[in-house]
C-alpha cells in the first residue's frame, strides 16, 4: 500500500491534528504491548530451540517496538499549532517519522539477511529446531495479522500515513512469521537449511519495505505533489464556487498528511477588488471544509467574456 491511496472524500469527516494524534497514540499503545510481548518470546524460545528465523522474527518485532515509539514521539509533536518558527504547523513530523521507520527497516532487513549469509555460508551449524518454536510462529502470525487489520483501519479513518506506515510494518511481521514457520517445519522434516533461508527471506523482505518506505517519505520531504484526482477535486470545488469563472496553475505539495494549494482563480473583471477578495475567501473556504487542505493561497486574475476581450486587453487572465 502506497501513501498516496488516502486520497480524500468530501463526504468523509475531516479529523483534527488532535483527533488525529489520540487515534495514534490509542492504536499504538496497543502494538506496544504486543510487540513486547512478542519480542520477548520469540528470541526467547528461539534461542533455546536454535531457530535462527524466529530469532529473526524476534528481532523484527523489536524494531516494531521502536518504530512503535518513534510514532509515539511523531504524533506528540506533530499535533502542536502554529508558531513563528513553523508557520504551517508541525505536520511533517509525521513524514519524517515515516523516514525513520523507513530507515529502521532497511537496517534491520540489511542485517537479517547478513546474519543469514553466513549461516548459509556453513550449512552444517544448523542444527535441528525443536517443535515449539513452530508453535510460538503459528501464534506470531496470528497476533501480527490482527494488530495489523486493526492499525490499517485506524489509519484509514483519521487518513495518517505514518500510522499506514506502522501498520503495513506489523502486517510485514505477519507475512515473516508466515515464511519463518515455514521453514521450521522443513527443518522438522528433515531439511534443517531451511530454517536459515527463512530467515533470509524475511530479511529481503524487511529491507525492501523498508526502502519503499523511506524513499516515499524522502519524496514527501521534498515537497511532492498530490495524485491529480485529488487534485482534480479541490480544481473542482474551486470551480463550482459561485463568482469563480476559471481555475488555472494549481499547484500542491504534502505537509505530512495534510495539503498546501496554490491557485488562480478568475473572476469578473468589472466588479470591485473588495467583490474578488470575498469570492477568494469564500473559495478557501469551501476547499478547506472539503479536503485535507491546510492552507490554499489564491491569486485572483480578472476574467472577461471572449467577446469583450478586444475591448480591455487587461481583461484576459494575467497568470502570474
Amino acid at each position: 500500500m502506497k501513501f498516496t491511496e488516502l486520497t480524500d472524500d468530501s463526504e468523509d469527516p475531516q479529523h483534527t491534528p488532535a483527533e488525529r494524534a489520540a487515534a495514534a497514540s490509542r492504536s499504538t499503545w496497543v502494538s506496544v504491548g504486543v510487540n513486547l510481548v512478542l519480542t520477548a518470546t520469540q528470541i526467547a524460545v528461539g534461542v533455546l530451540a536454535k531457530s535462527q528465523g524466529l530469532v529473526a522474527d524476534g528481532i523484527h518485532s523489536l524494531s516494531d517496538l521502536v518504530a512503535d515509539f518513534v510514532v509515539l514521539f511523531a504524533s506528540h509533536h506533530s499535533k502542536k499549532d502554529a508558531d513563528v518558527e513553523h508557520p504551517y504547523g508541525h505536520q511533517r513530523f509525521e513524514t519524517a517519522a515515516s523516514l525513520v521507520l523507513g530507515v529502521l527497516l532497511l537496517a534491520v532487513g540489511v542485517g537479517m539477511l547478513w546474519s543469514a549469509f553466513l549461516k548459509l555460508e556453513a550449512p552444517d551449524t544448523v542444527q535441528r529446531v525443536h517443535v515449539v518454536a513452530l508453535w510460538v510462529a503459528a501464534a506470531a502470525l496470528i497476533a501480527k495479522e490482527l494488530l495489523f487489520r486493526y492499525m490499517l483501519s485506524v489509519a484509514k479513518r483519521v487518513k495518517s500515513s505514518m500510522l499506514v506506515a506502522n501498520a503495513w510494518h506489523a502486517r510485514s511481521d505477519a507475512a515473516s512469521s508466515l515464511v519463518v514457520g515455514i521453514g521450521i517445519i522443513g527443518n522438522l522434516a528433515g531439511y534443517p537449511i531451511l530454517d536459515p533461508i527463512a530467515a533470509l527471506i524475511v530479511g529481503f523482505m524487511v529491507a525492501k519495505m523498508g526502502w519503499e518506505f523511506g524513499w516515499a517519505a524522502l519524496h514527501d520531504l521534498m515537497d511532492r505533489s498530490v495524485d491529480e484526482q485529488e487534485v482534480e477535486a479541490i480544481r473542482r470545488t474551486l470551480i463550482d464556487t459561485p463568482g469563480v469563472s476559471g481555475v488555472h496553475d494549481v499547484r500542491t505539495r504534502k505537509m505530512g498528511d495534510m495539503i498546501i494549494v496554490d491557485a488562480h482563480i478568475e473572476v469578473d473583471a468589472s466588479i470591485t477588488v473588495e467583490a474578488g477578495h470575498d469570492i477568494a475567501v469564500v473559495a478557501r473556504q469551501r476547499v478547506l471544509q472539503r479536503h485535507r487542505v491546510l492552507n490554499l493561497m489564491t491569486h485572483v486574475d480578472p476574467w472577461r467574456r471572449p467577446d469583450l476581450d478586444h475591448a480591455d486587453p487587461v481583461a484576459t487572465p494575467s497568470g502570474c
